[in-house]
């Protein structure tokens, strides 16, 4: 057989083939249903859901999933009603298992969770006026009995501090190396734990004698921010709208929650501070103070400081607040900022 005509008989038989259809996927044959994700849902209405054939093809049942955890099930293509009240707030993927025919598909799609409630607004009162150092790039601030001890950052400056708050002696000093950018503290079972910036990096110290006994590495928390804890547990924020649980004993990530209001997130979440059951986060270059359920990461309540910062010594490198400190005083909260020279007692009123 002549070459040319055996090339063309291969070609009449290869072609059909490979311009047939394309196999139709999932979202070609379904549509998953439900609430606007652009507009996000409240974890306290519960979510309707469906999924409803494009072309004809016939729903058996369908398996519902949030984040990969079984929600519900349904018989064909009804719809059904799923609780989400018990969810962490934030975007959720929804998966949808889909029996039809013989043949299952998955289909995935998001939904924004928002909490309940308006956060509650809070103002402040100036109780008392201390001296702070006025070069100290506060990053993270903490009690520990009457004792304050304070983070500081930027490269070459960054250190570990313990100070006298109502004079602003540093009574002991503890620089970090030049590489390395200080943040967030925090003071649990007797050791002090630090947070840097961008270095991937934690240092472990003993409390009574600030000796630097370790470090720990994040996980996939990709920056340091801010830290606190509420007696057993490690909270540290990244720089985003997440707040990461740690582990105590190793330090692992074994979780987040994202913060929320009901009508939006709330990013850059930077020092923390646990007050009476609640985290109190700084929002970065914001006057603000977040209150927010530890539970879900619904904000509860926002304190507007504005007009705080004009108190201190203006000057080049004055920066914005930062360092929340809570002695066990209701109602009362230790505040000051990046290069400020003053540390207020304030009164926080609704």
């Amino acid at each position: 057989m002549p070459v040319l005509k055996l090339f063309v008989i291969i070609l009449l038989v290869i072609l059909p083939a490979a311009c047939g259809d394309k196999e139709p996927s999932a979202k070609d044959l379904f549509s998953l249903e439900h609430d606007s994700a652009k507009k996000g849902h409240k974890v306290s209405e519960p979510l309707d859901i469906s999924v409803k054939s494009r072309k004809g093809k016939v729903i058996d049942s369908v398996v519902y999933s949030i984040d990969g955890k079984r929600m519900a099930a349904s018989e064909e293509n009804k719809e059904i009603t799923i609780d989400v009240s018990s969810l962490n707030l934030g975007k959720r993927v929804i998966g949808a298992k889909i029996y039809s025919e013989g043949v299952s598909y998955d289909l995935a799609d998001t939904v924004v969770l928002l909490a309940n409630e308006t956060p509650k607004l809070y103002t402040y009162k100036v109780l008392e006026t201390y001296p702070h150092d006025i070069n100290a790039y506060t990053q993270g601030l903490e009690f520990e009995n009457d004792t304050l001890y304070e983070s500081t950052g930027k490269y070459k400056r960054s250190s570990l501090r313990k100070t006298i708050f109502t004079t602003g002696e540093v009574l002991k000093n503890v620089p970090l190396g030049d590489g390395f950018f200080g943040e967030g503290l925090t003071i649990l079972n007797n050791k002090i734990y630090q947070l840097t910036w961008q270095e991937n990096t934690g240092f472990i110290y003993k409390l009574e004698t600030m000796e630097n006994t370790g470090s720990f590495v994040y996980g996939e928390s990709k920056e340091g921010w801010g830290l606190c804890n509420d007696g057993t547990k490690i909270y540290k924020s990244d720089g985003t709208e997440r707040i990461w649980t740690l582990n105590p004993n190793t330090l692992a990530e074994e979780g987040y929650i994202e913060i929320y209001t009901n009508s939006a997130k709330i990013p850059k979440v930077n020092e923390l501070e646990w007050v009476d059951g609640k985290i109190y986060a700084n929002i970065y270059q914001k006057d603000a103070i977040a209150i927010v359920s530890p539970d879900n990461g619904a904000v509860e309540g926002v304190i507007n400081l504005k007009g705080l910062k004009d108190k201190v010594t203006q000057h080049e490198e004055l920066d914005v607040l930062n360092g929340i400190a809570y002695k066990g005083e209701p109602n009362i909260l230790y505040v000051t900022g990046k290069n400020w020279d003053k540390l207020f007692k304030i009164e926080i009123v609704e």
